[in-house]
């Protein structure tokens, strides 16, 4: 584990959120899995999509008001049809969509291989495509202008600019910000959709690929002197969720510790 001299808590804050029929990809992890705990202690009713189907009976338990758990593939049409199938059994519906999974790989740009390239593009960003249209299919069918959909992405700040060692990552990060923004065009104002870009955030994504010394070096050059806690993304995600953001739609926000500015 790495050094983090910070703990976020979590903490129920929008009442508007109880009831709330929400999908989390990438749920069973990081971002995704302090999400899923945040709309859990606000009282919605979540299912968490992930590949990692071997961590579910761990999450249940740690997190035991989850709806439902669901293994999926997001690079995978027919995986992700299946899916959302399988959520309707347990939810109904969808009220929210976080479309959260990801995979990174840390490489030279001349050193990746094309199959690389399609498997990040296709987690990253065939995979929010494809849990968008599902999600787009069964709200425009429930919602009004009063009782808005929500969809909100996990993008990153390396698609808002350019990084070593992680071009495919970068591009595909890039894709998903203008994604959001077109989706957000076309289907206001019954739907919002947003995204996040996160910085560096304390994962375990993040730990398998960064030596303790890299971590410090990376500190140094965050204003606020450390990395994010995933909580406080999963802060960001229910804020955005919720009547507080109700006139915020196609936007792409940072949350990096001032990196940056």
């Amino acid at each position: 584990m790495l050094h983090q001299d910070y703990k976020f808590e979590s903490r129920a804050l929008y009442p508007e959120l109880k009831g709330k029929r929400v999908v989390v990809t990438g749920g069973a992890s990081g971002i995704g899995k302090a999400t899923v705990n945040r709309f859990v202690l606000e009282g919605s009713k979540v299912v968490v999509f992930d590949y990692n189907d071997k961590a579910f009976p761990a999450l249940m338990e740690e997190i035991p008001g989850i709806a439902g758990c669901v293994k999926v593939d997001v690079s995978s049409e027919e995986s992700v049809k299946a899916a959302f199938e399988e959520m309707d059994k347990i939810l109904g519906g969808i009220d929210i969509l976080i479309s959260n999974a990801g995979i990174s790989i840390r490489k030279k740009f001349i050193e990746t291989d094309f199959a690389q390239w399609k498997r990040v593009m296709g987690v990253n960003l065939d995979g929010m495509c494809l849990c968008i249209m599902e999600a787009l299919r069964r709200m425009k069918n429930e919602k009004t202008k009063d009782d808005t959909g929500v969809i909100l992405c996990t993008a990153s700040t390396n698609g808002m600019e350019g990084h070593p060692f992680y071009t495919d990552y970068n591009a595909s990060k890039a894709a998903v910000i203008n994604l959001v923004r077109s989706v957000a065009l076309e289907h206001a104002p019954w739907i919002r959709c947003n995204c996040i870009c996160p910085g560096y955030v304390l994962t375990p994504m993040q730990e398998a690929e960064y030596t303790q010394e890299m971590f410090e070096e990376c500190n140094k050059g965050i204003p606020l002197g450390r990395h994010a806690d995933p909580a406080e993304v999963a802060a960001l995600y229910a804020f955005l969720a919720s009547d507080e953001a109700k006139y915020i739609t196609g936007q792409h926000i940072p949350l990096d510790g001032g990196e940056t500015a």
